[in-house]
């Protein structure tokens, strides 16, 4: 199978997004280190290595079928948030972003019927359900706890319980 000029494209555009999020989950990773919020860092840590994962796992199908991969620039992430809660809601407004993009990129594989790829980014459309979700929770929780400091200690240790 050879992939089209335009689905190498759109692929170079999705390895550049996913990377762009490792960066952005670092840099809420930093934000939480800083405001002491340590599980939460942890859990933003593991995101940002799950995100390169992602990349490698597009640069290797591009690799696989001797397609060029093109790097591009990586704008700096955020660096300020005004609490915990808005880094969630930013993850969470990022991972529909991601989402998104993963689905115009399964539409451009399904129209150009690369399906043997169409199925390589089946994966990537269900992952992205529970991406959206555990940041969606963590959202809620942090809702429910308010301003109640004890609790949002809480749900921070809660998420340092996922491995780096």
């Amino acid at each position: 199978m050879k992939l089209s000029p335009a689905m190498i494209e759109a692929m170079n555009k999705q390895i550049n997004l996913e990377l762009s999020s490792a960066y952005v989950y670092l840099g809420m990773a930093a934000w939480c280190d800083n405001a002491h919020f340590r599980g939460s860092a942890r859990w933003f840590r593991a995101q940002s290595k799950e995100e390169v994962e992602h990349a490698m796992k597009l640069y290797r199908y591009l690799a696989e079928y001797d397609a060029p991969v093109t790097m591009a620039a990586i704008p700096a992430p955020k660096a300020e948030y005004g609490s915990l809660l808005e880094t969630f809601e930013g993850a969470l407004a990022h991972e529909r972003m991601v989402s998104a993009s993963i689905e115009k990129l399964y539409e451009l594989a399904m129209s150009e019927k690369a399906h043997a790829l169409a199925v390589q980014l089946q994966w990537f459309l269900t992952e992205q359900v529970e991406e959206e979700m555990v940041a969606r929770k963590a959202v809620g929780s942090l809702k429910v706890v308010g301003d109640d400091m004890v609790a949002k200690m809480e749900v921070d240790r809660y998420f340092g319980s996922r491995g780096e």
